[in-house]
């Protein structure tokens, strides 16, 4: 039986009396479950990511150039947006789906901020402003490796379904922001270093997350590996959208701009949500175990609210 390690401070109280943070890890954590606070892999979650990501991208030019705020106050902004949701989402005892997309919305305006700011320096001028696309985008991959390094070394799930340590929560969105920081710098490095356009480069990444579709299906490469890879590949995949949404019939776009281009990505986003919010009420997420160190088996933090685990359950039984 793992043995017993020092406590951590409660966090409050849900409904029902059940408390959202145990005041202190148990020594038997079988007994026990954690509330999910991450949303099922599903084809509406890669559509609400695209949708997401593609606001993140259009927004950025409503607030950097149609309003007239200014590169440098956009990123304040975007960065004071994200770190408020991402708050509430850390505290939040369960699932919610309009904060936890709202999160996700704040990585992709943050992340299309700082790719910009790594790449083309503090003007938006020139690549020699900055590290450039090919650069940025190894940095970036470096960063991320090292984001799955602590996620290994610190013996959390490695199916992000079924997080709920709150180390496990942080090194989420900490890969989550870098890769779609990453997406935008791969993206810029395709169409602009490559010579490949705007439109050659759609194609090549919507063929590629075909074949990890199929990959997904067909063989058995690691469900993680394809899943981060998809991640970081639907972030540019969302930035194009959004360019052929916003530029100009001229330049190849519908010419809605980016005002009514965001309001359209941010109506669409929030019918999702709203179907998605009603899918979870009918048929909530199944509580996940306790969280403990894949290695060592010794309890961790919890992420979310904890409730007992029934002596009937059959993965409780099969623990005894």
């Amino acid at each position: 039986m793992p043995a017993e390690i020092p406590s951590v401070p409660a966090a409050g109280r849900t409904g029902g009396g059940l408390p959202a943070r145990m005041a202190q890890l148990p020594a038997d954590p079988r007994a026990f479950a954690v509330m999910c606070k991450l949303p099922q892999v599903t084809a509406l979650f890669w559509v609400l990511k695209i949708v997401a990501v593609t606001l993140g991208e259009t927004a950025g030019d409503l607030f950097g150039i149609t309003l007239g705020v200014g590169y440098a106050a956009t990123g304040l902004i975007f960065l004071g947006y994200f770190l408020v949701v991402l708050a509430l989402q850390l505290r939040a005892p369960r699932f919610r789906p309009a904060l936890f997309w709202a999160v996700v919305l704040g990585t992709s305006m943050v992340g299309t901020e700082v790719s910009d700011l790594l790449d083309r320096g503090p003007g938006h001028g020139a690549a020699a402003d900055g590290i450039g696309y090919g650069w940025g985008a190894l940095l970036l991959s470096a960063l991320l490796g090292l984001v799955f390094l602590a996620w290994w070394r610190t013996g959390q799930s490695r199916d992000v379904e079924a997080i709920s340590s709150r180390t496990g929560e942080m090194l989420y969105w900490a890969a989550i922001l870098v890769s779609n920081t990453l997406g935008t710098a791969s993206g810029d490095w395709l169409s602009d270093d490559t010579g490949l356009g705007f439109r050659n480069a759609f194609l090549i990444i919507a063929a590629v997350l075909l074949a990890l579709v199929a990959a997904h299906y067909l063989t058995g490469i690691s469900t993680t590996l394809l899943f981060w890879a998809a991640f970081v590949l639907t972030r540019p995949l969302g930035a194009a959208g959004g360019d052929a949404l916003i530029k100009p019939v001229g330049q190849g776009g519908l010419g809605w701009g980016s005002l009514w281009g965001s309001a359209a990505l941010l109506a669409v986003l929030l019918v999702l949500v709203a179907c998605q919010g009603r899918l979870v009420r009918r048929v909530p997420l199944p509580p996940l175990p306790f969280p403990v160190d894949r290695r060592t088996g010794r309890p961790q933090a919890p992420n979310g609210a904890v409730v007992p685990r029934p002596a009937g359950d059959p993965v409780y039984a099969d623990a005894v």
